[in-house]
C-alpha cells in the first residue's frame, strides 16, 4: 500500500490529496503543505513552479482596469487611447497635407500626453500594455526623440545642438 492518500474506494488521487467525501464543504478543508492552494472547487492541490505547457490566461497590466464605469459605452470606457490615437492620426494627417514638422510634432505629443496619462491616472484601459514603468519609458522615451527630431529637422530647424552639427561635418566630409 503507498503512503499517498486514497478515496474511500481505496484509488488514490492526482495530487497526493484525498477527495473530500460526505458533506464537507471546502471552508472544512485546511490546507497544510505550503505550496499548495485550492483548485477552483475548492479542494487542496499541489502546484508547481514548473510554467504550464499551455497558457490559458495572462494577467491584466497594472491599471489596465477601465477608465470609466463598466456602464458607459465602450469608447467612453477607452478614452485614453483614443485620445492617444486620435491625435497621433490627426498628426499623421497634417503631415500627409505638407506639414511635416507640425504633425509629427502632434504625434510626439500624443505619446507624451499617453505617458504622462499611464502615470496619472489609476486606470487607463487599453492605454496600459505593460508594466506602468516600461509604459512611461517607452511613452515618453519615443515621444520625446520624436518631438526633438521635429524641431531639429531642416529646413530652419528650430532647435540647433551644436555637438551633433560637428559630428555631422566629422563623419560627413569632401575630403
Amino acid at each position: 500500500m503507498s503512503a499517498e492518500p486514497q478515496t474511500p474506494s481505496g484509488q488514490e488521487t492526482p495530487g497526493g490529496r484525498a477527495a473530500p467525501s460526505g458533506p464537507e464543504s471546502p471552508e472544512d478543508l485546511t490546507v497544510r503543505d505550503p505550496v499548495s492552494a485550492p483548485d477552483a472547487e475548492g479542494r487542496p492541490r499541489r502546484v508547481t513552479r514548473r510554467f504550464p505547457l499551455f497558457t490559458k490566461d495572462t494577467a491584466r497590466p497594472e491599471g489596465g482596469g477601465r477608465a470609466a464605469p463598466g456602464d458607459a459605452p465602450a469608447p467612453a470606457r477607452q478614452w485614453p487611447v483614443l485620445a492617444v490615437l486620435g491625435l497621433a492620426g490627426i498628426g499623421l494627417l497634417v503631415t500627409a497635407f505638407g506639414q511635416f514638422r507640425v504633425g509629427t510634432l502632434l504625434i510626439g505629443v500624443a505619446l507624451l500626453g499617453g505617458g504622462a496619462m499611464r502615470w496619472l491616472l489609476p486606470d487607463v484601459g487599453m492605454l496600459a500594455v505593460r508594466s506602468r514603468f516600461t509604459d512611461i519609458v517607452t511613452y515618453g522615451g519615443l515621444g520625446l526623440v520624436i518631438v526633438m527630431l521635429a524641431l531639429m529637422a531642416q529646413p530652419k530647424p528650430l532647435l540647433q545642438i551644436p555637438f551633433l552639427q560637428d559630428t555631422l561635418h566629422f563623419t560627413v566630409t569632401n575630403e
